[in-house]
């Protein structure tokens, strides 16, 4: 078996889970098979244990000076990013493209930024911090969107838990999909979050409104997703004008109706389609689509897959799939 060695940078106040994490899907590999695919060491700067965000404690297996060139080279991120040493930068500016893959979890990639690693490609990062990695770097290309992202050998994620789907996405690469989806089983997670999925829920993405009868509306929306979500219905339902209402709803959530409607509606059904058996045309009925083609084209146009495939990929081990998919 190929092995590809993962060296991952330690520096004070990372993220202890953008390195737990995707250390965890790495060395699980090794548990499936004689031969550790993932031969994993830890460096900082000086070789000397570092302290993370949480307190916790880690040490490191080398210095980066003495470590080798590995195949994956995994930069955290987490508070140690907002002043780094200038050393860490220097080390990654020159060592980090004799990496084969070169992967960021958070706000790792304000670090490669900062080294001058990203000029040109697409990234992305924890969303909090994605406009001030665009606004310092005008000439790296971010996306707040996603979960991770992929551009040629560079590989970045969003915040924390998103390093785990993104090793999940380069096992699956490297190994295979059946070693991938044994890996998310024993971690307990699925098999994956597609990449180009939203970092938050649209609960989480939209502000909750400050009146009440506009939070109420929120949750109605969230609670029957299959109603009429029309901007006249809602606004009737909270005794305003369409044009008053869509104003209002705008202003105290961050976004219009309409697009909190289709996050929704779009989360309402990828669940169904991970933890239920239900049919496609029952999923898009449930969910307000009303047609399978309409939410086959919201699927498409929002996480670039349709619901039959991410059923196929990201449905819980123990629901059974119908025979027959649209």
């Amino acid at each position: 078996m190929t092995q590809r060695p993962v060296l991952v940078v330690l520096f004070d106040g990372v993220q202890s889970l953008d390195v737990t994490g995707p250390v965890e899907v790495f060395a699980g590999a090794a548990r499936l098979g004689a031969v550790a695919p993932y031969p994993i060491r830890t460096a900082s700067l000086d070789g000397e244990p570092v302290r993370t965000r949480s307190g916790l404690r880690l040490a490191a297996d080398t210095s980066l000076t003495d470590a080798e060139p590995p195949h994956t080279l995994l930069v955290p991120g987490g508070d140690g990013t907002r002043a780094p040493d200038p050393r860490l930068i220097d080390w990654l500016r020159v060592h980090a493209p004799r990496a084969e893959r070169l992967v960021s979890v958070c706000t790792g990639a304000v670090l490669l930024a900062q080294a001058g690693l990203l000029d040109g490609r697409r990234v992305t990062t924890h969303w909090a911090f994605c406009d001030r990695l665009a606004r310092d770097h005008p000439a790296v290309e971010v996306d707040p969107e996603p979960i991770f992202v992929r551009d040629g050998n560079l590989a970045t994620s969003a915040g924390v838990t998103a390093g785990i789907d993104l090793a999940l996405a380069l096992v699956e690469e490297d190994l295979g999909r059946d070693t991938a989806l044994t890996l998310a089983r024993h971690l307990v997670v699925f098999l994956r979050r597609p990449g180009n999925q939203a970092q938050f829920s649209a609960q989480l993405a939209a502000q909750t409104a400050r009146r009440e009868p506009l939070r109420e509306l929120q949750r109605f929306i969230t609670e029957h997703p299959a109603a009429d979500l029309s901007v006249d219905a809602l606004a009737a339902r909270v005794s305003l004008s369409p044009r008053h209402f869509a104003r209002a709803f705008r202003a105290e959530t961050g976004t219009t109706p309409g697009r909190y409607v289709d996050r929704v509606r779009l989360e309402h059904a990828r669940r169904l389609l991970e933890d239920t058996p239900e049919g496609v045309q029952e999923v898009a009925r449930a969910a307000g689509y009303g047609t399978p083609e309409a939410m086959r084209r919201a699927f498409v146009k929002a996480l670039g897959t349709a619901p039959a495939e991410y059923r196929r990929r990201f449905h819980a081990p123990h629901v059974p799939v119908p025979r027959k998919d649209s």
